[in-house]
C-alpha cells in the first residue's frame, strides 16, 4: 500500500482549510445567534460547517474539477457569540478588513443575516463602490426603529447610506414578505428577481444581477441565506419556505457568482444546527463551500 492510499485517508474540504495567511481565499466563522427574529442557535454555524466539510471530497467528477491544490486560510471565529447585531458592526468589519484586503476572496460563516451588514462595510465604509446580491426568500428591509435584528440589514445599508441601486435581491418568495417591504425596494431602486423568475430563466437572472451590479460597483458582497432553499431540503434554515430553489439551483448559483472577478466576499447566513435532520442543512451548507471554492478556480 502507498503511503497516500485512500483506504487510509480522505482528503477532504475540511483539510483546504490552514494557516497560511498567504492563501488566495479566507474563510472566517461568523457566529451571530442574538438578534434572531426567531430565536435559535445559528451561533453553531461556523463549527458546524467546519466539521460538515470533512465529509466533501475536494474532487468533482461531473466537471473534473480538483480543489486539491487550492489553500485557504482559516482565521478562526470572530468574537461576536455574545453581541447583538449593532454592537457587533465594529468588531466584525475590523476582522474582515484586512481579510478582504489581502485575500482574492473572502468566505464568512454565520450566523444569522445581521452579518452581513458588517460585511459590506468591511469592503468599503463609504458605501458608494460596494455592491450586494443576495441569494433569499425575504428582503431583510424591517424598519429599525426597534432596532437591528437579521430581519433588517438591508434596510440598516440603506439608512447607512449605500445607493439602492447597488442592490439585487434574487429569490425573493410569495407569502414571506409585506407589501411594505416590497414597496420599499421599488422605490429605492434595488433590483428585485422572485424565486418563480429564477425558476424560469435560470442561471441567466443571476447573470442579470451580477452585470447588473458590476456596471455599477467597484466590489460585490453575496449574501447567501439558505432560507432561499426549498424547506423540504433545508430543515435547518427558520426561515426557509414551501416553493423555495432546488439545492442544485443553489449549487449552480454558488458556482457562477464565485467566478465573477468582483465578488470579494461572500456569506452564508441563517443556518441554525439545532434544527437540522440527519445532517441535510450541515452537509448542503459543506457542499456550499465547495462550490465557492470551485466558483473562485474558475477566474
Amino acid at each position: 500500500m502507498t503511503h497516500d492510499s485512500d483506504c487510509r485517508s480522505w482528503f477532504s474540504a475540511a483539510d483546504l482549510l490552514g494557516q497560511d495567511a498567504s492563501a488566495p481565499v479566507a474563510f472566517l466563522g461568523a457566529p451571530m445567534g442574538l438578534g434572531s427574529i426567531t430565536p435559535g442557535r445559528c451561533d453553531l454555524g461556523p463549527e458546524t460547517v467546519r466539521a460538515a466539510c470533512k465529509r466533501m471530497s475536494v474532487y468533482d467528477l461531473e466537471t473534473e474539477t480538483d480543489l486539491s491544490p487550492l489553500k485557504v486560510f482559516d482565521a478562526g471565529d470572530a468574537d461576536i457569540a455574545e453581541l447583538e447585531p449593532a454592537a457587533s458592526l465594529a468588531p466584525l468589519k475590523a476582522r474582515l478588513e484586512p481579510l478582504v484586503r489581502k485575500h482574492a476572496l473572502t468566505l464568512v460563516i454565520g450566523g444569522n443575516n445581521a452579518i452581513t451588514r458588517p460585511c459590506v462595510h468591511a469592503l468599503d465604509s463609504t458605501l458608494q463602490r460596494v455592491g450586494l446580491l443576495t441569494l433569499d426568500a425575504h428582503f431583510d428591509l424591517r424598519d429599525t426603529d426597534c432596532g437591528f435584528t437579521n430581519g433588517n440589514p438591508v434596510q440598516a445599508l440603506l439608512e447607512d447610506g449605500m445607493p439602492g441601486v447597488h442592490i439585487a435581491q434574487v429569490g425573493l418568495l410569495p407569502f414571506a414578505n409585506t407589501k411594505k417591504a416590497h414597496e420599499k425596494a421599488k422605490r429605492a431602486g434595488i433590483f428585485v428577481q422572485t424565486g418563480e423568475d429564477w425558476d424560469a430563466m435560470g442561471t441567466h437572472v443571476i447573470e442579470q444581477a451580477l452585470e447588473t451590479l458590476a456596471e455599477r460597483c467597484d466590489v460585490i458582497h453575496v449574501d447567501f441565506d439558505i432560507d432561499v432553499i426549498e424547506r423540504g431540503c433545508m430543515p435547518g434554515a427558520p426561515g426557509a419556505r414551501p416553493g423555495g430553489i432546488s439545492p442544485n439551483t443553489f449549487f449552480q448559483a454558488t458556482r457562477l457568482i464565485c467566478a465573477h472577478p468582483k465578488v470579494q466576499s461572500v456569506d452564508l447566513t441563517e443556518f441554525d444546527p439545532s434544527l437540522d435532520v440527519a445532517n441535510i442543512s450541515a452537509l448542503t451548507a459543506a457542499r456550499w463551500v465547495c462550490e465557492v471554492l470551485a466558483g473562485f478556480t474558475r477566474r
